[in-house]
């Protein structure tokens, strides 16, 4: 299916249904309220201010919803308040969006919306996203998952609409490793740092880590930043916030194209197409096969970490370990669309 089809899809699904849009400003959030701007009953995108995000994260959601013409609340919070956020177990981003859909639901109840979604995409559910399980959970609906519609595809529909978005809504908790204390001071200090790289830099996303007092930083465009009297500016003002050293990922900060699926050769027979993808986390067979019965009827084995399902002539192979295997498909395109089936279906192991 092309780009149009699946934004028509997704038009198809969200037509005349009251929604509220989990809304960060960011790229799949701002295409997702576009869409239902044009075609759900009074749809109201909310923005959970959690204590934790970038410095013109707010105000650029701001801007980007009056854009648009959406209705548009701010609901401000604390995370920082909640010890289990702050200590920052791996599992983080599941705990800080189970917070943010909790007040969302709240909010959806008061106001009797039929529907919480979200920007999430098809992309995303190849990434080691374990907030993603909070959706499952909640009943959090995404769109743009249904429809199929990946990365490269959100920001082309977006640059097709002539449509703004932001590059910085990603929660500043995400800089600091796990199982290293979040602190106001951690944040204040990467908050302070990002926003000067941007004032050098200008276009291009910014991400300052804070690897234990150590800042690594790591931008779009990083020619900006090849300059001794810049690099020295940056060094002496970090350290001045309390960083101990400054350093600099030459390799940049850039999301890269990652297919859906890759062809692989089927050695025993020539004449068939295989293609798999592999996820990089753990997959709980026992849930995921109770969940591909949307699809057929699956055989299942916990012991030996596996789930095979049969499905419109085709077949697929999920394995504990995070590969997916699809047989019986006539090309890519078609392993594609099998996978995009698939991929909601898949849960995994916290």
């Amino acid at each position: 299916m092309n780009l149009q089809g699946k934004i028509e899809k997704t038009k198809d699904y969200l037509k005349d249904k009251k929604v509220l849009v989990a809304f960060s400003g960011g790229a799949d959030s701002t295409l997702i309220a576009k869409i239902a701007k044009d075609v759900a009953k009074d749809p109201l995108a909310v923005t959970i201010d959690n204590g934790v995000l970038p410095s013109d994260c707010i105000s650029n959601s701001q801007k980007i919803a009056k854009k648009i013409g959406i209705s548009h609340e701010v609901i401000k919070e604390n995370f920082l308040e909640d010890e289990a956020f702050r200590s920052n177990p791996p599992q983080r981003c599941f705990i800080c969006k189970n917070k943010m859909y909790s007040t969302l639901g709240e909010i959806a109840e008061q106001k009797k919306i039929d529907l919480i979604i979200d920007g999430t995409n098809i992309s995303d559910l190849l990434e080691d996203r374990p907030g993603i399980m909070v959706n499952y959970e909640k009943n959090i609906v995404s769109p743009l998952v249904y429809a199929g519609l990946t990365t490269e595809e959100v920001r082309e529909a977006l640059k097709m609409l002539e449509i703004d978005y932001s590059t910085s809504t990603t929660c500043l908790a995400t800089r600091i490793s796990s199982n290293s204390e979040i602190t106001p001071k951690k944040i204040n200090r990467i908050n302070y740092a990002e926003s000067l790289i941007k004032n050098t830099v200008g276009e291009g996303p910014v991400r300052v880590r804070d690897y234990e007092d150590v800042a690594q930083i790591e931008v779009g465009n990083i020619s900006k930043l090849l300059n001794m009297g810049i690099l020295n500016h940056i060094s002496s003002e970090l350290k001045a916030v309390g960083f101990r050293r400054v350093t600099l990922d030459i390799g940049g900060y850039g999301e890269e194209k990652k297919d859906l699926v890759v062809y692989k050769p089927c050695k025993d027979e020539a004449n068939k197409i295989m293609f798999e993808t592999e996820l990089p986390y753990e997959i709980d067979i026992k849930k995921t096969c109770r969940e591909l019965e949307n699809l057929g009827t699956p055989k299942c084995s916990e012991e030996m970490g596996i789930a095979m399902l049969e499905t419109e002539g085709r077949n697929v192979t999920v394995f504990k370990g995070g590969k997916i295997v699809a047989r019986r498909v006539t090309d890519k395109e078609d392993a594609e669309i099998l996978l995009t089936k698939v991929l909601p279906l898949i849960r995994r192991k916290l």
